[in-house]
């Protein structure tokens, strides 16, 4: 058997993943202070970062160079002479002001999730969340639905991270052969404005709580569809869903457990006509559970937030759906780690 000599095994791979929380916190914190925003439309110095961002002059350069080396940013001089400016991608996914932002879900891992994955160990032995509710707070979504500044807050972060999946989703989904679509969780109604726009002939329903109303009635009203796009208010889980041709799920399913996922899974089978669909967007896990490093992270993550959460594959959606009675399945690779899996009933 052929073995490795030593000069083809090195720790790089190691000590990169192992001290990885230094590359994040750098980005996550440039990003809780809004430098990449500062540096949108205009190069400023060193010094100039200084007094915006209130930073004290012994790490500055330290800090932004590292930015440097890391490809966030770039830079024409050296230090007392340097010239800071945004990388394209920074500039046009972290600048605050850009509808392209995705900064949202970044501001919310520097803020909560940051501290609580230092408990992932407790987590892995108890089972049990290691978020607010271990200190006796309110679970994530209903403290965040209880603050309507929160809620706004959280509902723009999604809608960053979510918009290059919904696009796509709306753009390369075969829509033709459909009337009605309903996106059960549908917060700020993106995915429904993504659809209606790309599909003049489809009527969407954005179904949510009745707190994610006004906002997603802005938003709506914004585009100009409101003749397009309802909002209705209802739960999930207690009310009956609408009777459309398609139901769209973006990121729901993994919040629950597997009873859960399975009510909302016969829900949706009720609603649906024959031949509708079935639609969830999620961090969906390859079968060999080897490949999709993020979706396995996240699906912890979802230990580390919820009760019973978790992420899945496409063959454990395949087995929960046949189980409700849809006749077949099919996956659609979206951008980065998030795929959609559809149901056809």
């Amino acid at each position: 058997m052929e073995t490795l000599s030593k000069d083809q095994i090195n720790p790089s791979k190691i000590m990169q993943i192992g001290m990885g929380f230094w590359a994040s916190k750098i980005l996550l914190t440039a990003v809780n202070m809004e430098l990449f925003t500062h540096l949108a439309n205009k190069k400023l110095t060193g010094l100039e970062i200084q007094k915006k961002l209130g930073l004290h002059k012994r790490s500055l350069y330290d800090f932004l160079d590292s930015l440097v080396a890391l490809g966030f940013l770039k830079r024409n001089g050296i230090k007392e002479n340097a010239v800071y400016s945004d990388s394209e991608d920074t500039n046009l996914f972290l600048d605050k002001k850009k509808p392209s932002y995705i900064g949202g879900i970044l501001e919310m891992s520097n803020n909560r999730l940051y501290r609580f994955w230092n408990d992932l160990e407790e987590g892995l032995k108890t089972g049990e969340p290691q978020n607010e509710t271990k200190n006796g707070g309110k679970p994530l979504f209903e403290a965040i639905y209880a603050d309507q500044d929160k809620l706004r807050e959280f509902i723009k972060g999604m809608r960053g991270i979510q918009a290059g999946n919904f696009m796509k989703l709306a753009q390369e989904f075969d829509f033709s052969n459909y009337q009605t679509l309903c996106d059960i969780g549908g917060s700020g109604a993106n995915l429904s404005i993504h659809v209606a726009k790309n599909n003049s002939h489809i009527k969407c329903i954005s179904f949510d709580l009745p707190q994610v109303s006004p906002i997603a009635e802005e938003n709506v009203s914004k585009m100009g569809l409101s003749d397009r796009i309802k909002v209705v208010s209802g739960d999930f889980f207690s009310d009956e869903l609408p009777k459309v041709d398609i139901i769209t799920m973006g990121n729901i399913l993994h919040d629950w457990g597997a009873r859960e996922k399975s009510l909302l899974i016969n829900k949706a089978y009720k609603a649906l006509p024959e031949g509708g669909a079935l639609i969830v967007i999620e961090n969906i896990i390859d079968d060999e559970r080897n490949k999709n490093a993020f979706g396995l992270m996240m699906s912890l993550n979802m230990a580390i937030e919820t009760d019973q959460g978790f992420d899945f594959t496409a063959a454990d959606f395949t087995q929960w759906v046949k189980k409700a009675g849809f006749k077949k399945t099919y996956t659609m690779p979206l951008t980065g780690p998030s795929s959609a899996v559809i149901a056809i009933k």
